[in-house]
């Protein structure tokens, strides 16, 4: 397990160490080719070191990588600024976030594809703002109207990656209790629950219920987020959500036991027909 920086480091170099392998080229010989020491080209494919974005270039010349979408996807994960859809636009918020929350939106703008369990709340790309702010009034203690106002900005701006070119592809399971809390009282609850039939109806959004009918599930040991990224597979990355910081996960066997833990809870929720329908019900007060 690691912080989000450290990941993305450890992604990016081995990303680079596979590029160069397949250029034909030593560490050594890569390094002369950009004008570095051959420590340097080490650090940074071990993840010991980070990559400024023009560094990264240099290297992604040296290895003949022409695939625009893999090189925008490298830049972002050394921390290029971006001028598109996804930019970085949460440091302006730098004072109010905390760093893992910062990585976590830094993951959720790059990535392609999200997979999440959720058993308490209503996932944050589908919450209302009047929902965010009781989660977040909740959550966070002696919180000001200021901060707290900022905060509900921030969750509310994330939400732009479903409405970017391309969208994020949202799939999310939600245990009933997500949709039974009465989070913020009878009429937020009633908006939110309005707010996840109209989302199930996007086309880059997959939800579906876990009803309590369907006794124990492997969800139960808690909510997770899987993050896939374009290009390669290989960036792809599990985040489990902790009270006070968040735990990422990256070898390969975590992420195929996650992977096969989310389509097992899949499989055993309700089809997203009948989860708009069961959102309905409960909505009409079933």
């Amino acid at each position: 397990m690691q912080n989000g920086p450290a990941v993305r480091r450890r992604k990016l170099g081995a990303e680079l160490r596979t590029l160069r392998t397949g250029a034909g080229l030593t560490s050594g010989e890569a390094a002369r080719l950009v004008g570095w020491h051959q420590s340097k080209v080490s650090r940074i494919e071990t993840g010991s070191s980070g990559v400024k974005p023009a560094d990264l270039r240099l290297l992604l010349d040296a290895y003949a990588v022409r695939d625009a979408q893999l090189r925008e996807l490298l830049l972002m994960l050394a921390g290029s600024e971006n001028d598109g859809d996804r930019d970085r636009w949460w440091h302006a918020y730098r004072g109010v976030l905390p760093p893992t929350y910062r990585d976590f939106i830094s993951l959720e703008s790059q990535a392609s594809a999200m997979r999440t369990l959720e058993t308490t709340v209503v996932p944050g790309l589908l919450q209302t703002a009047d929902y965010a702010r009781a989660v977040t009034r909740a959550a966070v203690k002696d919180l000001d109207e200021e901060r707290l106002d900022a905060l509900v900005e921030v969750r509310l701006a994330r939400q732009d990656v479903l409405r970017s070119n391309p969208p994020l592809e949202l799939c999310a399971v939600l245990d009933e209790a997500v949709l039974r809390r009465e989070v913020g009282g009878p009429e937020v609850m009633a908006r939110q629950l309005e707010r996840l039939m109209e989302a199930a109806l996007l086309p880059q959004v997959r939800l579906q219920v876990l009803p309590f009918g369907a006794g124990a599930h492997v969800g139960l040991t808690g909510p997770f987020v899987i993050f896939s990224f374009p290009s390669t597979s290989d960036l792809d990355v599990v985040v489990l959500d902790q009270l006070t910081s968040s735990l990422y996960l990256e070898r390969k066997e975590d992420l195929r036991a996650y992977s096969e833990a989310f389509q097992a809870l899949q499989e055993h929720a309700l089809s997203p027909h009948d989860s708009l329908a069961y959102i309905a019900g409960i909505g009409d007060g079933a």
